[in-house]
């Protein structure tokens, strides 16, 4: 049971870590390009 006390509060910074590194993508408009180079390597615009 001593564990848990270590481990509850390492997995809430990590989840927070998790969700603090998605609000920060989404301000810095990492999402924007929804044809990237991804999608562009499969269209031949020859």
């Amino acid at each position: 049971m001593n564990v848990l006390v270590i481990l509850i509060p390492v997995s809430l910074v990590l989840g927070g870590l998790g969700v603090a590194a998605f609000l920060w993508t989404m301000r810095h408009d990492q999402y924007d390009d929804s044809e990237g180079n991804a999608a562009r390597i499969l269209l031949d615009d020859d």
